[in-house]
């Protein structure tokens, strides 16, 4: 299972035509792993739903913060990788740091995931 981590707020003032464009770019990543036999994952695929259903009003506000990060961490302890993808991203580094510590793959390049098992 690999956590594809980008920037999705980061640069975006927060516009919904740009945070959907990072969403896009991260599950045409996923996309990219599943056929290529691995199980890929985003923290926003299950963290933006749960926002919604909490009453966010929008991201950055209180529902927001309690979950959207804290997903992706508790996502993270369960996946066996990670792949950057995109420009800076503190949430994403931090994602890359916290894989780094707990011994896990850290992919920055799709070319450079080996073949699933």
């Amino acid at each position: 299972m690999i956590l594809v981590a980008g920037p999705y707020r980061s640069g975006t003032g927060d516009d919904p035509v740009e945070l959907g464009a990072n969403v896009r770019a991260m599950n045409e990543a996923a996309l990219t792993l599943f056929r290529d036999g691995h199980l890929p994952v985003t923290g926003e695929a299950l963290a933006l739903p749960l926002v919604e259903t909490a009453g966010s009003t929008g991201p950055g506000d209180a529902v927001f913060d309690e979950i959207f990060h804290p997903v992706a961490v508790q996502l993270l302890a369960r996946c066996d990788a990670v792949l950057r993808i995109g420009g800076p991203s503190e949430g994403a580094d931090r994602m890359v740091a916290l894989a780094r510590a707990g011994g896990k793959s850290v992919y920055t390049d799709l070319v450079d995931v080996p073949p699933a098992r």
